[in-house]
């Protein structure tokens, strides 16, 4: 059974998105276990790249800030290997496709595994061609988690039938960052997946009130949050952990 499973153990999941680097390692780290001591249920780590295709205006400043300080994936994988003897709750990387294929697939997965790294999204990887990654990640016992978009429409089923980990539903058509409201119908999409899948179902993209994730926690396992934690960092900079420890429980709390 998947470690990510953990996560959806005890109600609604908060799922919370970070970029390693950003403004640097050591405020990252203290941001993961502010946002696990006040609730998170699992982290999404962001490794930063150079053209994060689906990411809003926050997020790609926060890559750009991370990359202009030095990041690189070697030094992700150092950061995760010594946070893990801290945080235990489950924790995937958000990145892209290019930056594996660059590192070397074989290597980037394995090291993931070591680094109890248990999962991976890559939000710019067709489900088509998922082919070219999953058979590494099964063999290393990494999930590849899937995305279903508002698009997905027939593709749904399909998507659903071969999850691993959690599904990744994207609420918006668009890039990430916060949206005053959501007018997919999410509740269809979850349908179907319900109907194909006992893997839970996350919801993320534009959700960043108490309000609007209590709203998306109805409908499916759990929700995702990147923009409005990302936006603490480049507000406060070193001090951001201390707020998003505040904000992550805000969250948690409205989805008890």
């Amino acid at each position: 059974m998947s470690n990510i499973n953990k996560a959806f153990e005890n109600g609604k999941a908060f799922i919370a998105f970070i970029t390693c680097g950003d403004p640097d390692l050591e405020t990252t780290a203290k941001a993961v276990k502010a946002a696990a001591d006040n609730g998170a249920d699992l982290i999404e780590l962001g490794i930063p790249f150079s053209d994060p295709t689906a990411e809003g205006p926050v997020i790609q400043g926060a890559n750009i800030r991370a990359l202009n300080g030095g990041i690189t994936t070697d030094k992700v994988f150092d950061f995760v290997k010594e946070i893990r003897k801290d945080v235990k709750i489950p924790m995937v990387f958000m990145t892209y496709a290019n930056v594996v294929f660059s590192y070397g697939a074989d290597k980037f997965i394995s090291k993931c595994s070591d680094v109890e790294i248990d999962g991976i999204i890559l939000p710019d990887l067709p489900f088509e061609e998922k082919d070219e990654f999953a058979p590494i990640c099964d063999n290393y016992d990494v999930d590849l988690i899937s995305l279903i978009a508002p698009t997905s429409e027939n593709r749904i089923a399909m998507i659903s039938k071969e999850a691993k980990g959690f599904l990744y539903i994207v609420s918006s058509l668009g890039v990430t960052g916060a949206r005053s409201e959501i007018k997919t119908d999410l509740k269809s999409i979850v349908d179907v997946v319900r109907q194909n899948t006992s893997t839970p179902c996350a919801i993320g993209f534009g959700i960043s009130t108490p309000e609007q994730a209590k709203k998306m926690a109805a409908l499916s396992d759990g929700v995702i949050v990147g923009s409005a934690i990302v936006k603490l960092l480049e507000q406060y900079g070193t001090e951001a952990p201390k707020y998003i420890g505040e904000y992550v429980r805000s969250m948690k709390d409205a989805l008890r």
